[in-house]
């Protein structure tokens, strides 16, 4: 496995602390949202049994670093929208026309504090994929560690979906959602509400900061064979490290890897 990218100076304890026990104490349960992943109120997923306090940090420095970051997040998606749009438009009816079905797929995912939204990607996979998920895990196929599943040669990818995720066309859509607000360029890549109900305490600092469509787990070479907790272990380093370098070293070597290194797939 290839190392984590030269990290940048660490923060100082007085860059960030821990959140106080209400701040998470008024979180929905996780019971609630296993019957219902959107809630009324206000769409958080509740704390587990276990003692879990995020990492939070503050300060004008990281508040500077937040102001930017968002700012290149609207500026960034924005244009590429703009310049993109109509080969989106392509990409999708390509997928239509190969089997005439709804060729935007959209999901459920549990963003920053547990907050659930729904992400938009262009369907790779047959209608009846969540079916044969469940038939696929049963069956032992799942080469990657629980609660995230991951198949090299998955049955359920069509030919043009491989195609797709080959290059990451597929995740396009989601700058929509980076534009809203929902998802940022650089950050954990933002889990399934099932994948939660089975996280640990630690594993629930990926939930820390808001989701995004590249991070340090993805710029692994041969990603596909990184445990579940060395992921999560990417993902807590980066919420740590945080900063404008850490971020542009991602987004290129990301850019990277999208076109020449495919050992991911």
């Amino acid at each position: 496995m290839q190392t984590v990218l030269d990290e940048p100076n660490r923060v100082t304890d007085k860059e960030y602390t821990d959140a106080d026990g209400s701040a998470h104490s008024e979180q929905e349960s996780l019971s609630a949202l296993a019957e219902e992943e959107i809630a009324p109120t206000d769409g958080k997923l509740g704390e587990t049994a276990e003692a879990y306090v995020p990492i939070r940090k503050r300060g004008f420095r990281y508040g500077c670093y937040l102001f930017v970051k968002r700012t290149f997040d609207i500026l960034s998606s924005g244009t590429m929208i703009l310049l993109i749009g109509w080969l989106l438009l392509v990409f999708l009816f390509v997928k239509w026309a190969e089997d005439r079905h709804n060729p935007v797929y959209v999901s459920k995912r549990v963003g920053k504090d547990g907050k659930v939204f729904k992400i938009l990607k262009i369907r790779t996979m047959v209608p009846n994929a969540e079916e044969m998920k469940q038939a696929l895990i049963d069956a032992g196929l799942n080469e990657a560690d629980p609660p995230a599943f991951k198949m090299k040669n998955d049955p359920r990818i069509t030919r043009v979906g491989k195609f797709y995720r080959k290059f990451a066309i597929d995740e396009l859509l989601q700058l929509f959602n980076v534009f809203i607000g929902n998802m940022s360029v650089v950050g954990p890549r933002p889990p399934l509400p099932r994948e939660v109900e089975e996280y640990t305490a630690d594993q629930r600092h990926r939930l820390d900061v808001k989701g995004g469509l590249l991070c340090l787990w993805q710029i692994q070479k041969n990603r596909n064979e990184v445990k579940f907790e060395d992921w999560v272990r990417f993902d807590v380093e980066y919420i740590k490290n945080q900063s404008l370098w850490l971020d542009t070293k991602i987004i290129f070597k990301g850019a990277y890897m999208v076109l020449f290194d495919h050992s991911g797939e």
